[in-house]
């Protein structure tokens, strides 16, 4: 009985909101010093526009099992947090799991597998590859990859800002989870009836989080923008010297350059090796 509340506590501590908000916060911006963190975001975001719409005009195996291992190569050398890598294994692979039994059932066959792992690799592909951009990308050089590219200053601020404010969501989130429990009174978790009222009642308490947690961040949010405003955003947002003076630290090197020739010869290779087999 012992052994069992010890593996539920151990269980519970891993899966706690603490847990939750650091594996985010360490995916959104713990990943500075990896390679692909040290790419430019204009090359980065060039090579995710390759990586995540070719995939899908193509049912070749080959090229999209070389696509695949690229991608992972690259989500490895993006040090992505395991969290995140377990909840893309759980969406995607269950996902083809349960449409190949579906297919069974209906009366299909082992001919299914290859369609079903066609559509997986094409899923897989452009997860990983947005997984891999998203977590070696900060806020900042993101919205001057988008900016360089002429997207709307707004859009790549809207872009950063959701980024920052990422934290502050987490954080008032467990705030507001902890208010509800110091003054509800939970059902008792000793048998199994108990446990499933205890899961209804947690489950009630996040539904009742929402509101309170979009009210707090409308009021933050608007703070921040009569902040912005003090300071001269919307002057500072069309004015081109502006512009230019944040662009300047932009800079391909040949690093970026290694990286796009090696992905290009991956590539390339594959759609030979497709060609002759």
């Amino acid at each position: 009985m012992k052994t069992k509340k010890k593996l539920s506590e151990t269980i519970y501590d891993k899966f706690s909101i603490d847990f939750l908000r650091n594996q985010v916060l360490k995916n959104a911006y713990g990943n500075d010093d990896t390679v692909i963190a040290k790419l430019d975001p204009r090359i980065l975001l060039v090579w995710y526009l390759f990586i995540g719409l070719v995939p899908w005009f193509v049912d070749d195996i080959w090229f999209l099992m070389a696509c695949f291992l690229l991608v992972m190569v690259t989500t490895k050398l993006a040090r992505v947090a395991g969290l995140v890598l377990l909840l893309f294994v759980v969406g995607v692979f269950t996902q083809t799991g349960y449409l190949f039994v579906v297919s069974l059932f209906f009366g299909g066959d082992a001919s299914t597998v290859i369609p079903l792992l066609i559509l997986t690799l094409k899923v897989a592909t452009c997860s990983l590859a947005s997984i891999t951009v998203f977590s070696g990308l900060d806020p900042d050089r993101l919205s001057n990859g988008l900016m360089w590219y002429g997207c709307p200053e707004r859009l790549s601020f809207s872009i950063s800002y959701a980024y920052r404010i990422l934290p502050m969501l987490m954080e008032e989130f467990q705030n507001i989870l902890l208010s509800y429990r110091l003054r509800g009174n939970p059902p008792a978790s000793g048998t199994l009836v108990g446990n499933v009222r205890y899961l209804c009642y947690q489950v009630n308490i996040v539904m009742h989080s929402f509101y309170p947690l979009m009210l707090n961040t409308a009021k933050r949010s608007r703070t921040t923008v009569e902040a912005l405003e003090i300071k001269g955003y919307r002057y500072a947002a069309v004015n081109r010297e502006v512009k230019k003076m944040k662009l300047s630290t932009l800079k391909v090197t040949y690093t970026d350059l290694l990286f796009l020739a090696v992905s290009f010869l991956w590539i390339a290779l594959s759609v030979l090796a497709s060609a002759l087999f």
